[in-house]
């Protein structure tokens, strides 16, 4: 759209203060432009999924706040994915299992009616700070004994920052044991937690600080041999020169050596947006495709998740295990967004002050989970080209979740969680 006017308000309430959550904000509005897709699909008489094809976006596009999408962004090819991938089998007229029912075995469902439906969500976060944020991070990587140990603050909250910090020193250093120590309160702050920056940014300072480690290393055989280090390779655990002439361990190398280094990351600057909302106000983007199948029950409204089929912008694959493992987590998050979660908080005090009344999704609840593309298109300013992976199928799945839910029932769904009495056909 060449033109755009967008409102916002800030409301004071008495509501409990928020607290971080992956999306920040995403996924509300995933799911309200996403509504408004199917509409428009509807009134068009245009099939949902070719719409969002011919208005997909991509690299070169002008976002409303003027920024260039300057990262790669295959948008149509992750949705043509999920687009084109089977559909799961219809279920039986009467499920053997009483699993297969909206609403499980308590449900009180009738096979006949059930209704399945078909719906898409195309979902974006932006990655890092925004908006002029100083987004640094530090590192060292100190090398003795022949073990390497990585000091960063970055702290661990199950984002996988560990596991990569050690695929990053082993890939560089060609050294198998590598340790991360403690966060300590004495180290040079790395931020929080949030937005997968720590893959970005304290990844990146790791990464700095191994390469300068690893010219340490190889400093002295290069001058050795009269070469240049660019001119040696380390890969499992052995120092080879381009032509063949010196091949050694890297054990052998260290020779009982302490060598350490200390790098920063600081990512592309970002500037705060003017009066007119106008400027370069994010670093990078990640972009996810989901389709949704989903069984209805259109007599009491209950809503069994069949599939969803996700495909992902992930720049670089670090740790194909792990990438898989959070893009399911995420996924299995956002049905979670749409479906159960629902915080009340009346006069500001909590209802659910417990997960006994605030449902949480479980296994039962997780439904098959297709990851049908990763997408690798690295990004140029993006250290070894890696995007965050956990954000971006939160914020898409529940606004695939609600498309489909309007494809069951041809109701509007337009609020999350999806409560029973928006999923009744009328």
């Amino acid at each position: 759209m060449p033109n755009a006017f967008i409102e916002g308000w800030a409301v004071r309430t008495n509501n409990p203060p928020s607290g971080h959550v992956r999306g920040e904000g995403a996924m509300q509005v995933c799911a309200a432009y996403e509504a408004q897709m199917d509409k428009i699909a509807k009134k068009l008489g245009v099939d949902p999924a070719e719409l969002r094809l011919r208005n997909a976006m991509a690299t070169g596009d002008i976002m409303p706040t003027g920024q260039t999408v300057t990262c790669p962004a295959p948008v149509a090819e992750l949705l043509a994915a999920v687009r084109d991938y089977p559909l799961p089998e219809l279920p039986k007229d009467t499920p053997e299992d009483e699993w297969l029912l909206p609403g499980g075995p308590e449900g009180a469902g009738e096979p006949a009616a059930v209704r399945r439906g078909v719906g898409y969500g195309l979902g974006m976060v932006q990655l890092l700070g925004a908006e002029g944020a100083d987004e640094v991070s530090t590192a060292t990587v100190k090398v003795h004994d022949g073990v390497a140990t990585v000091i960063c603050a970055a702290v661990e909250t199950g984002q996988g920052f560990t596991t990569l910090a050690r695929q990053i020193v082993q890939e560089t250093l060609g050294i198998e044991d590598v340790r991360v120590a403690p966060v300590d309160t004495d180290q040079p702050p790395a931020g929080p937690s949030c937005r997968g920056r720590h893959t970005w940014v304290s990844g990146g300072a790791v990464e700095r600080a191994a390469k300068m480690v690893r010219t340490q290393l190889l400093q002295p055989l290069a001058h050795k041999f009269g070469m240049s280090t660019e001119l040696l390779q380390i890969t499992d655990g052995k120092i080879t020169s381009y032509d063949g002439v010196l091949s050694t361990t890297v054990t052998e190398a260290l020779d009982g050596k302490e060598l350490w280094a200390t790098a920063q990351c600081r990512p592309h600057p970002t500037e705060p947006l003017d009066e007119a909302g106008q400027g370069d106000a994010f670093v990078g983007m990640a972009f996810c495709a989901i389709r949704a199948v989903v069984d209805v029950d259109i007599e009491i409204g209950s809503v069994r998740v069949v599939e969803l089929a996700v495909a992902q912008d992930v720049g670089r694959i670090l740790n194909p295990a792990q990438l898989r493992t959070r893009i399911e987590a995420g996924v299995t998050q956002g049905v979670g967004a749409a479906l159960t979660e629902n915080l009340r908080t009346p006069r500001g005090l909590v209802r659910h002050p417990d997960l006994t009344g605030y449902a949480l999704p479980t296994a039962l609840d997780t439904p098959d989970i297709r990851i049908v593309k990763l997408v690798e298109e690295r990004d140029v300013v993006a250290p070894f080209g890696a995007k965050a992976a956990s954000a971006v199928p939160v914020v898409t799945s529940p606004a695939a979740i609600a498309s489909a839910v309007r494809a069951a029932t041809g109701r509007p769904v337009n609020r999350l969680p999806i409560r029973p009495q928006a999923a009744v056909a009328q």
